[in-house]
């Protein structure tokens, strides 16, 4: 399922530049706490998605900007954000 939620894009994108800064790289799977109505939380249950980019050469754009840090890797992300698919997998 393509998420187009504006809301959870945007902590989708804000996920995938951490995972990126953390892990060095690219990354085609991140992960998310699950939304819960009510009741006890577990924490460590997550929602998985899948991280798509269209463009080969977007891609290398922002992974290059990984080592740049927070800001700019960010940065490049708001540019190329119409290029970053998230997918949810379903459980």
């Amino acid at each position: 399922m393509k998420i187009t939620d504006p809301e959870k894009l945007a902590l989708l994108y804000e996920r995938f530049r951490d995972v990126c800064l953390v892990e060095k790289e690219v990354w085609k799977e991140i992960f998310m706490p699950r939304e819960v109505t009510g009741g006890p939380v577990r924490t460590n249950i997550q929602v998985r998605y899948d991280v798509e980019i269209n463009d080969p050469d977007i891609e290398r754009a922002i992974e290059a900007n990984i080592s740049r840090g927070s800001a700019m890797l960010g940065a490049a992300i708001e540019e190329y954000r119409a290029h970053i698919v998230f997918f949810k997998k379903q459980d």
